[in-house]
């Protein structure tokens, strides 16, 4: 991707291997890399922001790891140490040192994830130089941290804080046994640290449109705080008088923006959309996209959309592991705003600082359903007789 921001002279950033160890803000050209990061131009704290909750750097702040240090924090990338494996490659838990980050012990130190890039994966060097350009500038509490990275020969890793809840993805979707479902507050508390992550990168004084937004890279911490993860396919904003950038289609099915898929042309208002999706599959608990869900309920999205603005449809929706838990004038607004995200027009959409504010307000809505013969026999029978039309418990 090059310059991530701004369009002010550039300094070119080594990370070949024979300067890895003095890389970081170190003037030079090496034509392997083609490397630039911006040296000025830092863009400015959102509106009603400051320095302790978000900020661009004028040079990435990262400490560059060799191919030792890290499989000997891996313990040669152990298979007993994986995380997960995505579209880049494979993720470790690794253990460094607190202050050096130098390679510790097993079990002491600190936990870090390690991402190491497959050599046939179809993501590669641009997305491993996406990631760094942006994460290595970006500091905000609901994005990932990223702590440095390596380069060597064909090897490219990448090493973030260590996030102890895993993503949302697994929360919502992988009914297993040790993992409790969330419960309504925690779902409205993932999505508003998300949604102020978003925000953050759309009213950065040079506009960062995310472009991959999915529950898959939504991160929790021990307390469950959100944080996006994986700027492999973020890109920079429009600049001047245009409206959207052009780029090839690139993303995940279901969550991607319409006029994005449709066309190419891509808008900040697209993360909006993706939010929107997101913010869906919290609601009612099922995937943006499903091919084993029956024909016309594969995509959640066109599937739930004539419940969600049917107030006496709207509980049909609603993820049954939230009974009792929420206030339904709550729900509705949610439903409500999910609508607002999911406008089939990018300008009709809210901007995600406008989200931001609405799930506060959501939040502060703290009067539950009362108990009463009607919601506690549920209506067994109208349930039963659209149990193809809505989803089910």
């Amino acid at each position: 991707m090059g310059n991530c921001f701004g369009h002010s002279p550039t300094r070119e950033y080594s990370v070949s291997n024979s300067t890895r160890a003095s890389a970081a803000g170190k003037s030079g050209h090496d034509s392997r890399s083609g490397f630039l990061v911006n040296s000025s131009g830092v863009g400015e704290i959102p509106e009603g922001a400051n320095e302790s909750q978000g900020e661009i750097l004028e040079m990435p702040n990262l400490k560059v790891f060799t191919f030792a240090d890290l499989r000997s924090a891996t313990k040669n990338f152990k298979q007993d140490n994986l995380l997960g494996e995505g579209g880049f490659g494979r993720v470790f838990k690794g253990w460094v040192d607190e202050k050096t980050l130098a390679p510790s012990k097993m079990g002491s130190g600190m936990v870090v994830a390690i991402k190491k890039l497959n050599p046939e994966s179809m993501q590669g060097f641009d997305e491993w130089q996406s990631e760094v350009n942006f994460l290595g500038r970006l500091s905000h509490p609901n994005l990932v941290r990223l702590l440095g990275y390596c380069w060597e020969d064909k090897e490219l890793l990448l090493v973030y804080e260590f996030m102890q809840k895993g993503s949302l993805e697994n929360h919502l979707f992988r009914r297993s046994p040790n993992i409790e479902p969330l419960s309504w507050d925690r779902r409205l508390q993932i999505a508003i640290g998300a949604a102020k992550g978003l925000a953050f990168l759309h009213t950065s004084d040079k506009q960062v449109i995310y472009r991959d937004f999915k529950a898959s890279n939504i991160l929790l911490d021990w307390n469950y705080n959100a944080k996006i993860a994986d700027f492999g396919l973020a890109k920079l904003g429009p600049s001047g008088e245009e409206s959207h950038v052009t780029t090839r289609v690139m993303g995940t099915s279901g969550y991607a923006a319409p006029e994005y898929v449709a066309t190419g042309h891509l808008y900040v208002k697209s993360d909006v959309y993706g939010f929107g999706v997101v913010l869906l599959e919290l609601l009612t608990g099922h995937r943006a996209l499903d091919l084993k869900r029956p024909g016309g309920q594969q995509s959640l999205v066109e599937w739930t959309r004539p419940f969600l603005s049917q107030r006496g449809k709207l509980k049909l929706i609603i993820d049954a592991r939230m009974e009792g838990q929420y206030s339904f004038k709550a729900a509705l607004q949610t439903a409500q705003l999910v609508l607002r995200c999911l406008a089939s027009e990018p300008r009709n959409r809210p901007s995600m600082k406008e989200v931001v504010d609405v799930l506060l307000r959501i939040e502060l809505i703290k009067d539950k359903p009362k108990k009463s013969s009607v919601s506690s026999s549920r209506r067994p029978a109208p349930r039963q007789d659209m149990r193809h039309q809505g989803p089910n418990p």
